[in-house]
């Protein structure tokens, strides 16, 4: 069975082309489009589609409303278009938070060109956000088909409620996962948090940071995938919500206690331990498939700080932060990662499981919680 998609933009020419691109795949079937968010929220109740695809800018009502009024109405998973732009970015950030699943960059002139890549990522990204299945109640999970390689079957979940509680569910033991760290077990070991993540994290870092006290006495780092146009404004964005403080790491930013570093879009945070600890800032490797990669980030961290690293793997497609996670646990370090009842795409946390490298798998919810413990905060 296909996948319905309603196309909702209020370009003439950008819907014709998204449903141009969308129908050539046997396994999409665009039932409708919409030329704004009052069409939108009527046309998604009476063609119940699997996906919806939504511009923001649109006369009458806007992409952000009629995302509230639908998750509202007839909960639907959401694929945001967004500029790359500063404005872009928070109003994207603003959608995640509302109950999107993701967004993809918005390019008229990728779209007239007829780019190949353009169109294999927008088919494959809408497929994606059809195996999530948001209700008024929470978000719900249904089976995802199989897929080849290191990610396996990737059941979703909605990110659609910051601060709604997931649902608690017991933690599978696996292969010696420990389900609840020791209270404080890890207050002399530990000198430096990382945080990896993809599809999914802006809104799983945000409910983990949040949850922080202001005097957190270790240095946060995070690697979220994302655009450099986005990175800025979500760490502004984060730093205006948390009581820790988060800005974009720059080259040479030192490591503190209660600060958070974000690394910038299309490059590469590494780790110095010299000098009482710094980020450097490297150019984003063509050979790699992340800008930043959370590889990278836990591997330089493997060679500076040995056995004194908590590493996180949070929501996210594919298997980044793997090969840098197995060089932590080879130093000495511990690994958690988030459950699959609570992620948005259990793909990277799925990769760190089944490689045996987890220490802990923990509900986002109980992230913060199990951080301030073990950590004897």
């Amino acid at each position: 069975m296909s996948v319905k998609v309603l196309i909702v933009d209020d370009s003439a020419f950008f819907r014709q082309r998204a449903s141009a691109i969308l129908s050539a795949d046997p396994r999409v079937t665009v039932v409708g489009t919409a030329e704004n968010g009052k069409v939108a929220i009527e046309k998604a109740q009476s063609l119940r589609p699997d996906v919806i695809t939504m511009d923001y800018e649109m006369p009458v009502m806007n992409g952000i409303a009629a995302l509230m009024e639908i998750m509202r109405l007839c909960p639907t998973p959401v694929l945001m278009f967004s500029s790359l732009t500063y404005e872009g970015a928070r109003i994207t950030l603003e959608a995640l938070e509302a109950g999107a699943i993701d967004y993809l960059p918005k390019s008229y002139d990728r779209m007239a060109q007829g780019s190949g890549g353009l169109e294999q990522v927008l088919v494959e990204r809408v497929l994606t956000v059809a195996r999530s299945r948001v209700s008024r109640g929470g978000p719900s999970i249904r089976p995802a088909p199989s897929v080849s390689g290191l990610s396996g079957t990737t059941p979703l979940r909605s990110a659609s409620a910051l601060n709604k509680p997931l649902a608690r569910e017991p933690v599978r033991q696996v292969a010696g996962i420990s389900s609840a760290p020791r209270p404080g077990s890890l207050s002399k070991q530990i000198k430096l948090v990382i945080l990896g993540t993809s599809t999914g994290g802006p809104v799983a870092i945000q409910k983990i940071l949040t949850r922080l006290p202001a005097k957190f006495p270790f240095p946060i780092l995070i690697v979220q995938h994302m655009p450099k146009t986005f990175t800025g404004a979500f760490a502004e964005r984060l730093n205006q919500q948390c009581q820790i403080r988060v800005r974009e790491a720059s080259d040479g930013d030192r490591l503190e206690p209660g600060l958070a570093l974000l690394a910038p879009g299309g490059e590469q945070m590494l780790v110095d331990a010299r000098q009482g600890g710094r980020v450097r800032i490297m150019p984003g490797d063509e050979r790699l498939n992340y800008k930043p990669s959370v590889d990278v980030t836990f591997g330089s961290a493997a060679k500076a700080y040995a056995n004194q690293v908590l590493g996180i793997v949070l929501t996210g497609m594919g298997a980044d932060g793997r090969d840098g996670a197995r060089m932590l646990k080879n130093s000495g370090s511990v690994i958690w990662s988030q459950s699959e009842q609570s992620c948005v795409i259990y793909g990277m946390p799925q990769a760190i499981a089944q490689a045996q490298l987890s220490d802990h798998i923990v509900d986002l919810d109980n992230v913060s919680t199990h951080l301030l413990s073990v950590l004897g905060c």
